[in-house]
This record gives structure tokens, C-alpha cells and sequence, in this order.
């Protein structure tokens, strides 16, 4: 028999901001709910710390990893449901010898009204959306991600093709942001592709050192690079130097990771002859799927 019951959805925060006000109610079912919820999430996060320590499959690609997003999360409903592993319970516990706590030292007689403890939850990154770009370079690959993730997708959007290709391009050619081209007050030039300021360009630009394959091997030379104001603008010249060159037609045209690497490379876009498979290792590699993971988790992306 199928339950009608509503199912807790660990990831469903306008339910948990709707449990929150619940307990500050004094309502001891929503509490007990709250502290499902919380050890909903904590039991994500456990799974998904034990599949990152495991080697990635390649072979699932980005909707393999989204299908295995969604059975982590479904399972940590199935174990915390119930008595679950009673992570639940003690929080309960621990909060309602809190209230009674504040209740016992509230004067007699008198209007006090204390605020209830707040439900412990899982901490959430603000929206990078919204974060400013002057914090750079980014800490670890996840803080990469979240950074440009809204920039790649509207990048992705006006391109026709997946933005998880352009964000192992940009992971690919500034090593996770940590080895951007910088100016020569030491601020970031917000290049994250790689693009030379040739003839054609108008803007500020950087002179740095960087490897090319040349006659057989690799040699490093010194190249103007463009230079940016922000990491929005860095994405709208990338979308304007694909879109208005010709030979990238091929590239465009394709819906996959390896079709879009492979395209950039035939049309010359770096002379490193591995170029097209370095983007694809990124794109499928542990740490691109793990900030991918987070992400979606976290903004449900």
C-alpha cells in the first residue's frame, strides 16, 4: 500500500525553512522531522564523501553522475526514515533539554519570552551568483566551480554546447584559477581561456610566459594575453571569439564534452596536439565531478 503521506525531501529548503518555524512553535513533531531532515543531509554528505574517495567512471559522463546524485539522495531518505541511525534522536534530545534549560531560568511573572535555540543545519555557500569575483584565486577546485558555474552555463546557453566542456577548458587552462595571467598591479586578468590579444583586440592585455608546442616539443615564449575586468567579461569575449571565428563552427556544433574539445582542436585553438583530450580528462576527472555534485546539492543545479 502506497503511502499519501508527504515525503521529507532533503534538499526541499523551503520545506526545512517551513520545519524551522514549526519548532520555533514549540511543535514537537516538526522537531523531530527538523532532526530527520538534518540527518537526511548529513547521510548525503557521508555518502558522497565515501564515493569521491573511490575512482570516478568515466564512462558515466555527466548524467551518469546526476542519476547517481539522485540515488544518494534517495537512499539517505531510506536510512534516515524510520528510527533511522539515530542521529535524529539525539538532537531531539539535545534540543529540548535546551528549551526546558531557557524555560526554567525565564522569571516568574514577568513578559520575557526567550528565543527558542535555533534547529542545527547544514550550513549552505552563499549563491555564487551573487559573490563577488575579487576574491580570487579560488581556494580548492570546488571554489572554482562555484565561481564561474553561473557564468559557464550562460555561456554554455549561447554556445549550444555543455557547460561542463567550457568549465574544464577554463579549469584546464588556469589550473583550477590558480595560475591566471595577472597585470601589472598583480590583480587578475580574469583570462580564463587563454586567449591572446592579437591585432584585433582593443582592450588591456598582459605579457606572460607560456608554453607552446612547437616543431615537436614544448618551448616557453612570452605572449600578450587579454586582459578583463571581471569574470563575466571574460566569459562574454570567449562567447564573442568562438561566435565570430569561422573555423569554430565545428566545435559549436557539437552536444557533447569530447565533440566540443575536439572541435577546438582541429580548428587550431592551442597547439598542444592533446588538448582536446586534456579537456576531456578534466571534464570527467574526480574533482570536476565532485564540484558538480556539491553544486547541485547545494543550488540544485
Amino acid at each position: 500500500m502506497i503511502s499519501s503521506a508527504p515525503q521529507l525531501n532533503a534538499l526541499d529548503l523551503g520545506q526545512l525553512q517551513s520545519l524551522r518555524a514549526s519548532v520555533r512553535a514549540d511543535d514537537s513533531t516538526a522537531l523531530k522531522k527538523s532532526a530527520q531532515q538534518f540527518e537526511a543531509l548529513f547521510t548525503q554528505m557521508m555518502l558522497k564523501s565515501m564515493r569521491d574517495a573511490l575512482p570516478g567512471d568515466s564512462t558515466m559522463g555527466e548524467q551518469g553522475d546526476f542519476y547517481q546524485g539522485m540515488y544518494d539522495q534517495q537512499l539517505s531518505l531510506s536510512l534516515s526514515s524510520g528510527k533511522g541511525m539515530g542521529l535524529a534522536d539525539l538532537l531531539v534530545q539535545q534540543l529540548t533539554q535546551a528549551r526546558s534549560a531557557v524555560a526554567t531560568a525565564e522569571p516568574v511573572g514577568s513578559d520575557f519570552s526567550p528565543t527558542p535555540p535555533p534547529v542545527q543545519s547544514v550550513g549552505l555557500k552563499p549563491d555564487p551568483q551573487a559573490a563577488s569575483t575579487a576574491d580570487w584565486p579560488p581556494v580548492d577546485a570546488q571554489d572554482f566551480i562555484d565561481k564561474i558555474r553561473p557564468h559557464a552555463e550562460k555561456a554554455a546557453q549561447a554556445l549550444g554546447v555543455p557547460a561542463r566542456a567550457i568549465m574544464a577548458q577554463a579549469a584546464l587552462e588556469t589550473g583550477w584559477g590558480k595560475h591566471m595571467s595577472r597585470d601589472s598591479d598583480g590583480s587578475a586578468s580574469y583570462n580564463l581561456f587563454g586567449i591572446k590579444a592579437n591585432k584585433s583586440w582593443s582592450g588591456d592585455s598582459v605579457q606572460t610566459s607560456t608554453q607552446e608546442y612547437r616543431r615537436g616539443s614544448f618551448g616557453s615564449e612570452q605572449a600578450a594575453f587579454r586582459s578583463y575586468d571581471s569574470l563575466a567579461d571574460s566569459f562574454d569575449d570567449y562567447v564573442s571569439f568562438l561566435k565570430d571565428n569561422p573555423r569554430y563552427l565545428q566545435a559549436l556544433r557539437a552536444d557533447t564534452v569530447q565533440g566540443f574539445a575536439q572541435g577546438l582542436q582541429k580548428a587550431g585553438y592551442a597547439t598542444d596536439p592533446g588538448y582536446a583530450g586534456k579537456i576531456v580528462d578534466v571534464a570527467n576527472g574526480s574533482n570536476m565531478s565532485a564540484a558538480l555534485s556539491s553544486a547541485r546539492a547545494r543550488y540544485s543545479v
